[in-house]
C-alpha cells in the first residue's frame, strides 16, 4: 500500500493505493467512494481489500473535508455541493493517471455522488457499484421515517422529540439513534474498529455531514435535502452493480427505483445485512463484486 496527498484548488485530497497502480493492468483499477457526506474511508477499507484480493488495484480516499484531508469547517454552507466532490473525483482521477480506464464503487452518499457523476458520461468510467444508495433524498426520508416508526416503542418518540427541540445533540437522543443504527446501519454489534473509526473522526468534525445531510441517518435538513437524480438515471450508459442489505435504511423501494431506471444493471440484494454489507456478509460481498468487476474488465 502506498499513501499520498493531492494538493488541488480546493485543498489537500488524502488517498490510499491498494495493490499496483497500473493503467494498463488487465484489471481495471477501482476507486473507493465513501459515505457521510464528511465520513471518511476508514469503513470502507473491506471493500478495496476485498477486490485487491484477486490483484485488482484499489484506491481508497478521504473527500475534502474529512478523514485525513483538508478540513474547512469556517467555510459557508454553500462552499460544500455535489459539484465540488465531482470536481474532486475529476482532479484524483487525472491526478492518479487512470481518468481514461476505471471503475467505481461508492457506499451510501458514495454511492449517490458516484452516479451523479456517472449521469455525466465521463469518457473513461468503465463500470459501476452502487451500494446502498438513494436517488432522491426525499424518498429516503420517507422510508427512513417508516423505518423508525417499526422500532420498539418510545424510541420513534424520542427522536422526534429532540428533533422538534433542536436537541439532537442530547444524550438520550444518540442513544435512540443508536438502536435504529444497530438495526438499520451496521448490524454487527459492537461494530468493528474500522467501523467505530469513521464514526469517531466524523464526530471530531461534522462540518460536512451536518451542512449536507444534518444530525442523523434519518433526519435530513441540510442541503442534500432536495438532492434528485430520478430523472437522470437512464443517462447512466456504463454496466451497474447494485447492492443492498435486506434490513437496509436503503430499502427495496429505493434501490428498486434505481433498478428500473439504469438501462444496464444487475441489482444483489445480502439478507443477512443492512447498510454494510461489505462489513455484514464480506465473503459474499467480495464474491459478488470481484464477479461483477471481471465480468466488464
Amino acid at each position: 500500500m502506498t499513501e499520498s496527498v493531492m494538493t488541488w484548488e480546493q485543498g489537500d485530497t488524502w488517498y490510499r493505493i491498494v495493490g499496483d497502480l497500473d493503467p494498463a493492468a488487465e484489471q481495471v483499477p477501482m476507486v473507493v467512494l465513501h459515505g457521510g457526506p464528511g465520513a471518511c474511508h476508514d469503513y470502507t477499507i473491506p471493500i478495496a481489500e476485498l477486490a485487491n484480493r484477486t490483484g485488482r488495484a484499489a484506491v481508497l480516499y478521504d473527500q475534502i473535508g474529512c478523514g485525513l484531508s483538508s478540513h474547512m469547517p469556517d467555510k459557508p454552507a454553500d462552499f460544500w455541493t455535489v459539484d465540488l466532490f465531482k470536481t474532486e473525483l475529476t482532479e484524483l482521477l487525472q491526478h492518479l493517471g487512470i481518468a481514461g480506464r476505471y471503475n467505481l464503487v461508492g457506499q451510501s452518499w458514495g454511492g449517490m455522488l458516484g452516479m451523479d457523476y456517472a449521469i455525466d458520461q465521463p469518457a473513461g468510467l468503465n463500470a459501476l457499484g452502487v451500494c446502498d444508495s438513494p436517488a432522491r433524498m426525499d424518498l429516503w426520508v420517507s422510508e427512513a421515517n417508516r423505518l423508525r416508526a417499526e422500532l420498539p416503542p418510545g424510541v420513534d418518540e424520542t427522536l422526534q422529540r429532540h428533533e422538534d427541540a433542536g436537541t439532537t445533540d442530547s444524550p438520550e437522543y444518540q442513544e435512540a439513534m443508536q438502536v435504529f443504527y444497530d438495526k438499520h446501519v451496521c448490524r454487527v454489534v459492537p461494530n468493528p474498529d474500522f467501523v467505530t473509526r469513521s464514526f469517531a473522526k466524523l464526530a471530531e468534525d461534522p462540518t460536512v455531514y451536518y451542512t449536507m445531510n444534518g444530525p442523523s441517518e434519518f433526519h435530513c435538513i441540510g442541503s442534500l435535502r432536495t438532492w434528485n437524480i430520478t430523472d437522470d438515471l437512464h443517462r447512466i450508459g456504463v454496466p451497474t452493480l447494485l447492492v443492498s442489505g435486506r434490513y437496509d435504511e436503503a430499502t427495496p423501494t429505493i434501490v428498486g427505483e434505481i433498478a428500473d431506471r439504469i438501462p444496464n444493471n444487475e441489482w444483489v440484494i445480502f439478507e443477512e445485512s443492512s447498510h454494510m454489507p461489505h462489513v455484514e456478509e464480506p465473503e459474499r460481498f467480495a464474491e459478488v463484486l470481484n464477479a461483477f468487476l471481471a465480468a466488464n474488465d
